[in-house]
């Protein structure tokens, strides 16, 4: 992977509103490091847009609300993620189901991210696996995979501004 996001990204219309993602980016850190933030459930909700009420049932399982705007229509998400594989420092697998509140439908999702390391830093690839139903689902296609796109380029920013360098604390202090 060459650090793009959303390196390719394809619809398969037979199976109904689904749509499949795929990609990777470098993070300029360690792989345990990398795995052990990405696991961290509030670390991991810090780099995504739009995540509140993010609450652990139990060591595995989640609930959250997301709120975002796709085209013109705003949404507010009931989130429920289960962390359904982990292999330590390298994999995990995390299943998803939102509802929107105030409309019917619904979003499920399998996302799998793998990490290596590598001389610069580690390299995280995913695949995500998304479903929509109901009104959710009658929402354009072309809409959706450009909000998902959005929604990678800000988590990757997030993320790789956690591992950055932090400034040279002379220049941030000021301290007469």
């Amino acid at each position: 992977m060459d650090g793009s996001v959303g390196a390719s990204d394809q619809i398969d219309l037979r199976a109904g509103h689904s749509m499949k993602f795929d990609g990777g980016f470098l993070v300029p850190a360690d792989r345990e490091t990398v795995f052990a933030r990405l696991n961290d459930p509030q670390f991991f909700a810090s780099c995504l847009d739009g995540v509140s009420e993010l609450v652990e049932v139990d060591e595995t399982h989640y609930t959250a609300r997301l709120a975002t705007r796709i085209a013109y229509i705003k949404f507010n998400f009931a989130i429920a993620v289960e962390i359904a594989e982990i292999d330590p420092p390298s994999r995990v697998v995390a299943k998803s189901e939102g509802t929107p509140i105030g409309i019917v439908g619904r979003l499920t999702a399998l996302a799998t991210a793998n990490l290596e390391q590598r001389e610069d830093g580690t390299q995280v690839s995913y695949e995500i696996d998304v479903s929509l139903a109901g009104k959710l689902g009658s929402i354009g296609q072309p809409v959706l995979r450009s909000k998902a796109r959005e929604m990678e380029k800000g988590f990757v920013q997030k993320l790789n501004a956690a591992f950055a360098p932090s400034a040279d604390i002379e220049t941030t202090e000021n301290v007469p």
